[in-house]
């Protein structure tokens, strides 16, 4: 084969290969399908504005719900030193026999009920525990306690109260279950 007969076999597969791929044109939209699109671009974009406006709403809703949130959290540590003082104070024997110590119980007593009473006022409260059923939603397992007396699984001792601000969890219980002794039975 020369060099002439090649040249021109390339140009046959060239011109074949050509005519083999079509050029699609892009293909004019009627008016009515772009009127269609229109419609179509126009009605997503109102519904996403109608999302981002139910979503803002709900944020900013939330914002003013919860928004203390963090601080009431931060607060909590004040009713718990104000707990452990009185705690500390009436197992002291040296401050037990001090005159007057009653009026700085007293003191005390007043500002742990204001705080208490702020914290209600702001939607804050103590989680009751004590003789319920463990719920890991509420409580913080600690430790587990041989009680025969009580079923497995129900809370007998408080270590640190919980609190609940309007619909959520502010800090678990944390908290002593119940557990069965086991009995050891001896092999034959």
């Amino acid at each position: 084969m020369s060099k002439t007969e090649k040249k021109e076999e390339k140009k046959i597969e060239e011109k074949n290969i050509d005519e083999s791929i079509e050029i699609e044109e892009p293909k004019e939209e009627s008016f009515e399908e772009k009127l269609k699109n229109t419609q179509d671009k126009l009605l997503r974009a109102m519904a996403e504005i109608e999302n981002q406006r139910r979503r803002s709403e709900k944020e900013k809703n939330e914002a003013y719900e919860f928004g203390g949130f963090n601080f009431a959290r931060e607060s909590l540590s004040l009713i718990d030193n104000i707990d452990r003082a009185i705690t500390s104070f009436k197992n002291d024997d040296n401050f037990k026999n001090t005159p007057n110590i009653n009026k700085i119980f007293d003191g005390i007593e007043i500002v742990r009920k204001d705080l208490i009473s702020i914290f209600k006022k702001n939607g804050i409260e103590e989680i009751s525990c004590i003789n319920k059923k463990f719920d890991p939603n509420f409580h913080q397992a600690m430790l587990e306690i041989e009680d025969t007396s009580k079923d497995s699984g129900t809370v007998v001792q408080e270590i640190q109260k919980g609190y609940m601000m309007k619909n959520r969890l502010l800090r678990p219980s944390l908290v002593g279950v119940a557990k069965k002794r086991e009995e050891k039975q001896e092999k034959k």
